[in-house]
C-alpha cells in the first residue's frame, strides 16, 4: 500500500496531504490497520512542521504525544533486492527489534505496530508502501520485543512509478490510540501516542527483467555460422507492461553439452528496443544463454540456455 504527497487546496493555500490507497486486495482488517497507522503518522506529521503534509480531521483535536518507543535491526528482505514485476503481489518480510517503555501495553487491541518503505527523505518522502496488516511482536522482556511484519507492494494498483526504482529506506512506528476511536472524525490527539523512526538500510526496489534467447540453425554444421538473438525487457510500473531495456551491456555465453560452467563468448548491447543480436562460430554441442548483470534499478538475470547440435 502507498502514501505518495499530492498537491490539494486547503483553506487557500497549498498543502501536500497523505492518502491511502487500499485497493481490490484489502479486506476490512487490512484496510483497518492502514487507516489507523496512517492517519496518525499524518496528523504527527502534519504538527512538526517538519513536513508539508497537511492533516485533514476537522472535529479532530490535539496532537498525538512522542510514545516510548524505539526500533532497531530492521532487516528488509533478508537483504535482497526487492523484484517487482507489472501484475503480481510482492510480500516483503520485514524484521525488527521494538524497544518501549514499561508503561507502553504492546498487548492492547489499539496499539499498532509495524515496518514500511519510503523514497526520497523521511521528513517529505516522494513514495511509502506499507503492510496489509500489522506485525507480529513476541516480547523478549518486559521492555523489548522482536517483531515481524511484511510490506505489501501491489504493481497493478499503481503503487510505483518507473522513477520509484532504485534506492529506498527502512522505517518502522508504533501507535497507541489508548482507548480514542480510530474510526471517529472526533479524536483527541492528546491522548494518542506514535512512535515513527526511519533512516534503516533497506535493498533496492527493482522493475523486474526477463531476458530471451534464440540460437540457429538448429542443428548446425561444424564451422558455420550461429546467430544468436534475444530481448532484454523489464516491468514499467505505470502501464503494466514490459518494455525492451536498451542500450544495456549483456553477455553471449556458451556451456559444452557435458559441462555445467557457462563461458563468456562476448559482451554486446541492446539496441533501442531491447533487442540483441550477434553471431559465432560453431564448434561443439552445447547450451547459449544471454546474461544480464543488472542495474541499481534492474535486477540480473540469465536467459534459459538454448541447445544447438553441431553436427
Amino acid at each position: 500500500m502507498r502514501i505518495r504527497a499530492t498537491v490539494a487546496a486547503v483553506s487557500g493555500a497549498l498543502a501536500l496531504s497523505a492518502f491511502a490507497v487500499p485497493g481490490a486486495h484489502a479486506d476490512d482488517s487490512a484496510s483497518s490497520y492502514r487507516a489507523n497507522v496512517t492517519k496518525a503518522q499524518e496528523v504527527a506529521r502534519a504538527a512538526t512542521g517538519k513536513t508539508a503534509f497537511s492533516a485533514s480531521t476537522a472535529a479532530d483535536t490535539g496532537t498525538p504525544y512522542a510514545l516510548d518507543a524505539t526500533f532497531s535491526n530492521i532487516k528488509v528482505n533478508s537483504g535482497a533486492a526487492v523484484k517487482v514485476g507489472t501484475t503480481n503481489h510482492v510480500a516483503v518480510p520485514v524484521t525488527y527489534t521494538m524497544t518501549h517503555g514499561a508503561d507502553v501495553d504492546i498487548t492492547a487491541d489499539d496499539f499498532f505496530t509495524g515496518p514500511y518503505l519510503y523514497k526520497g527523505s523521511f521528513d517529505a518522502p516522494d513514495n511509502m508502501l506499507f503492510g496489509d496488516y500489522d506485525a507480529t511482536c513476541t516480547a523478549t522482556s518486559s521492555t523489548v520485543a522482536t517483531c515481524k511484519g511484511d510490506v505489501d507492494i501491489y504493481p497493478a494498483e499503481g503503487e510505483l512509478l518507473n522513477s520509484d526504482a532504485g534506492a529506498w529506506h527502512a522505517a518502522a512506528l508504533a501507535v497507541a490510540y489508548n482507548g480514542e476511536d480510530w474510526t471517529s472524525d472526533n479524536i483527541n490527539w492528546d491522548n494518542v501516542g506514535i512512535a515513527d523512526q526511519g533512516g534503516f538500510t533497506s535493498p533496492n526496489v527493482q522493475r523486474y527483467s526477463k531476458l530471451t534467447v534464440n540460437a540457429s540453425p538448429e542443428p548446425v554444421k561444424k564451422g558455420k555460422t550461429i546467430t544468436v538473438t534475444g530481448k532484454l525487457s523489464r516491468a514499467n510500473w505505470e502501464d503494466n507492461l514490459y518494455h525492451g531495456y536498451t542500450g544495456q551491456s549483456v553477455k553471449l555465453q556458451f556451456r559444452k553439452k557435458d559441462s555445467t560452467t557457462y563461458t563468456t563468448v562476448k559482451t554486446i548491447k541492446t539496441d533501442s528496443t531491447g533487442n540483441l543480436k550477434t553471431t559465432t562460430t560453431a564448434t561443439v554441442d552445447g547450451y547459449f544463454r544471454y546474461s544480464f548483470a543488472g542495474t541499481s534499478t534492474t535486477p540480473a538475470v540469465n536467459a534459459a540456455g538454448d541447445y544447438v547440435d553441431v553436427q
